[in-house]
């Protein structure tokens, strides 16, 4: 089979850009990994490989069938380059979407907003915040204490994740145009170190159940439940019951409702405070698209709640380029 003149000047142009990473990685003092030098040269690509590195079996894009790859199909066809999609992602940013749906009283407190670690006046801190990252997940440090906080380690820390540029370690591309940004949020007081979060599985405006997240800070439990608060077999865990159904639960639905419109799926995360839902984050992808923490039937349940757009239609403008 012959090649075809603009098949191989596209195999050539990836061949440079491949190149000149692998250069750029040679010089520089920063070490990324395989899964973030593949997501620099192809987001698909490198999804198809994560995938089947971390569960063991190959992606379907062309036919999706399970919520994995449904969610896979969204990151990389709906939610990549969009800037609706990287504003809900934006730890910042988001609240500018949440604020005109629901009000400044569902957001927590913000209290700084830093373009750099060096700019944080830790004297001028209150005992107890939270300071978080908010370009990408799990970038959270929470301080109950901050006569106890070993401030340098937190520096540092800091420094570590603000340097990551986190859309590149799986592929997530809707957190790509994010401005890095720093943010100080007061602590949520709830009786213990980490609250209980409440996320709630929206497809296209509707919710449909919620997973709770409990005990973080010990050994992490996460519970399914149906709208009416029936527990769910969903989950890798058993289900204990352990989780009550919150006093703010059909707000957290309501809010959840006016969030969620826009998008095929989105996870709503909430926290209550004395009856009251505090808004936590909008999720478009899930764990990346590649969760563990559903069972066989779990995974199968959601994805046959997932209808996919017949179109790889965007939610809104694309990123310039893109």
């Amino acid at each position: 089979m012959m090649t075809s003149a603009k098949e191989t000047a596209s195999t050539q142009g990836l061949a440079r850009r491949v190149w000149t990473l692998l250069r750029y990685e040679a010089l520089s003092a920063t070490k990324y990994s395989f899964n973030q030098l593949l997501s620099s040269v192809s987001p698909v690509l490198a999804s198809h490989y994560i995938y089947r590195q971390r569960l063991g079996r190959p992606l379907n894009l062309r036919t999706p069938r399970d919520f994995n790859e449904k969610i896979m199909w969204l990151k990389l066809h709906v939610y990549a380059n969009n800037v609706l999609a990287t504003q809900c992602g934006d730890k910042y940013r988001v609240r500018d979407y949440v604020r005109p749906h629901l009000g400044e009283q569902v957001l927590n407190p913000l209290l700084h907003v830093w373009d750099r670690v060096e700019d944080i006046a830790w004297p001028d801190l209150p005992r107890r915040f939270a300071i978080k990252c908010n370009h990408g997940c799990k970038y959270n440090l929470i301080c109950a204490d901050k006569s106890a906080l070993d401030i340098p380690g937190a520096k540092k820390t800091l420094k570590r994740w603000y340097r990551e540029d986190w859309w590149r370690r799986y592929a997530e591309i809707q957190y790509r145009y994010i401005q890095k940004k720093i943010l100080c949020e007061a602590y949520i007081d709830t009786g213990r170190y980490l609250p209980c979060d409440y996320k709630i599985y929206c497809f296209y405006g509707t919710p449909r159940v919620a997973l709770v997240c409990m005990d973080r800070e010990t050994s992490l439990a996460l519970e399914w439940y149906d709208l009416s608060w029936n527990p769910l077999d969903l989950g890798r865990m058993p289900n204990r019951q352990k989780a009550t159904r919150p006093d703010s639960f059909e707000q957290m639905l309501e809010y959840s409702r006016a969030l969620s419109k826009p998008f095929p799926f989105a996870r709503i995360d909430f926290y209550d405070v004395r009856g009251r839902p505090l808004f936590g984050e909008i999720t478009l992808v899930p764990a990346a698209g590649m969760a563990d923490y559903y069972n066989e039937k779990g995974n199968q349940y959601l994805g046959d709640m997932l209808a996919l757009p017949s179109a790889r239609k965007p939610l809104s403008a694309a990123y310039p380029g893109s």
